[in-house]
């Protein structure tokens, strides 16, 4: 019975996928019937305005979001069952506010020098920022006892990597401050083939890597001591699981900006729509989920205002602050 309801729940986060790929490739400023879409992605017509439209600009933005949406909802999963707490998240602990500080530093230097980056350097960087913020989180963990503290820790490392690329911002040059602005709220637009096939390549390793860890998480999530009975070196396992969830969420906010509550919030919901914790399954469903979330979020970031265009970030904020309160609500109320 379980392995039914874990097949229809696949089978219903695919389809959702596939139904908000599709919304996203036809709805627009300008709207395009989903039969002429399918004519594109066939190859099938003759170059054309809309075609364009579809290819170059909607299509690797809308895979984008998927890939990115996947990687940041998986990247949330590792850092709850390293934290063993359901509100641990990228962007609740600052990593993504520390990856945000140091692209945006590098951004504004290489402006300074004329010097282009690549996307491999602009990886490297979120990374090193998400270590660093991940590294202040794990040393308060020694220090503080209780979680909610440890949480408010995080969400103060976050202001203070905000407050540091406000100040790097501010000596950008005036031209350049519109697009440092718009990045730092998260947005998926801009994104081409090119930074599509970093990204996929990115994140199709990584995401082995994790499914590899799947046993070792298994025995991880039922405690410290039993794990270490299994012959798990725990010690090794727990950094292993720092650098997998920071390659996550940098590759996003290199790409993407920071893109809040995705990680909080998907892998709880994701968990209840399965009915199972194994993460054999939590592992390529919160991939998918998050995939569904950000493909959902983007489309209503481009349609809502439009022409004016919202941060991704603003529209993720709404879907997922009630599911955190919710998850706090809860364990509330099973701790008094």
């Amino acid at each position: 019975m379980k392995r039914k309801n874990c097949t229809t729940a696949f089978l219903a986060l695919a389809l959702l996928a596939a139904v908000f790929l599709a919304a996203n490739l036809c709805v627009g400023s300008v709207n395009i019937p989903l039969p002429q879409v399918l004519s594109f992605l066939g190859g099938g017509e003759e170059p054309s305005v809309s075609r364009d439209i579809v290819m170059k600009i909607r299509f690797p933005r809308a895979l984008g979001a998927a890939i990115l949406g996947g990687g940041l909802a998986l990247s949330g999963y590792l850092l709850q069952t390293f934290f063993h707490n359901p509100v641990a998240g990228p962007f609740i602990l600052g990593i993504s506010s520390g990856a945000k500080m140091m692209v945006a530093l590098f951004m504004v230097l290489s402006l300074k020098m004329t010097f282009q980056p690549g996307f491999g350097i602009m990886i490297l960087a979120a990374f090193v920022g998400a270590m660093i913020s991940m590294g202040f989180v794990i040393l308060m963990s020694y220090v503080v006892e209780r979680m909610s503290m440890l949480i408010v820790c995080g969400v103060m490392i976050g202001y203070i990597c905000s407050a540091i690329t406000d100040f790097v911002v501010a000596f950008a040059e005036d031209s350049d401050i519109v697009n440092l602005h718009n990045w730092s709220k998260g947005s998926f637009s801009g994104i081409g083939w090119e930074h599509v096939k970093v990204m996929a390549a990115v994140m199709f390793i990584t995401f082995l890597w994790v499914l590899f860890l799947s046993k070792q998480i298994s025995a991880y999530q039922l405690g410290e001591d039993y794990a270490k009975s299994l012959g798990l070196n725990v010690g090794m396992f727990r950094v292993t699981l720092v650098i997998v969830s920071s390659i996550l969420s940098a590759s996003v906010t290199a790409f993407a900006g920071p893109v809040s509550f995705v990680g909080i919030a998907v892998p709880h919901l994701i968990k209840h729509f399965l009915g199972t914790a194994m993460p054999v399954l939590m592992i390529p469903a919160c991939f998918l989920g998050g995939a569904v979330f950000c493909l959902l979020c983007d489309l209503l970031a481009r349609i809502l205002l439009a022409p004016t265009e919202l941060g991704v970030s603003t529209v993720t904020a709404i879907f997922g602050a009630p599911v955190v309160l919710a998850i706090m609500i809860h364990g509330r109320k099973h701790t008094s």
